[in-house]
């Protein structure tokens, strides 16, 4: 599955990203804030995390800067299951911090996770990492209030979580105008998985 948005394209992680992969997440400011990603992050597990295989309905995207050359690699934004919720995450590497890329990728998984059938979302970030929080606001994610300690395999600790959720709609307008957005055989690719 790939998406479109106006600086990036969102593809799957492919077997020859894994240098590139572990070139912009082999840093601990990002990795501490990540509750599945190991530190060190080492090269073996940029290969591991680029050859495994994904639910089809849980995508897990690739953002590749849209440039005239070489697109280059920002970060990674998908879907993922969490105590039974499907659940919104997202890191960006350092050099593309306070840029908008998480709010930008952000949306267009969102927009995904709608054109898939999900009713809602669940997203949550470190109560030691706000800005993660202000980007769940943009992206109109509701803080629940609640805070639940979640282990960081980075940090090889429990961590303290702020929680968050969006309902998303389900009027027949807005369906359509989501599922729009993609290639015309997005509605059958769909249709095929959910009946597999």
């Amino acid at each position: 599955m790939f998406a479109r948005t106006e600086r990036l394209l969102l593809r799957p992680s492919w077997p020859e990203d894994a240098q590139e992969l572990h070139r912009a997440i082999d840093d601990e400011g990002i990795v501490r804030n990540l509750a599945r990603a190991p530190w060190p992050y080492r090269l073996d597990d940029a290969r591991s995390f680029v050859t495994a295989s994904q639910p089809i309905l849980l995508p897990n995207f690739m953002l590749m800067l849209r440039t005239d050359g070489a697109p280059r690699l920002v970060g990674s934004c998908g879907l993922g299951e969490h105590n039974g919720e499907v659940e919104l995450g997202y890191w960006i590497a350092r050099p593309y911090w306070g840029l908008g890329f998480a709010t930008e990728a952000g949306r267009a998984v969102i927009r995904i996770a709608h054109a898939i059938g999900y009713k809602k979302l669940i997203a949550g970030h470190f109560t030691d990492n706000p800005a993660s929080g202000r980007v769940l606001r943009k992206l109109g994610f509701k803080n629940t209030g609640r805070v639940e300690h979640r282990h960081s395999l980075g940090r090889g600790q429990m961590v303290a979580s702020a929680l968050y959720e969006m309902e998303l709609s389900s009027s027949d307008g807005e369906d359509n105008l989501m599922r729009s957005a993609f290639d015309p055989g997005f509605n059958r690719y769909l249709n095929e998985l959910r009946a597999a």
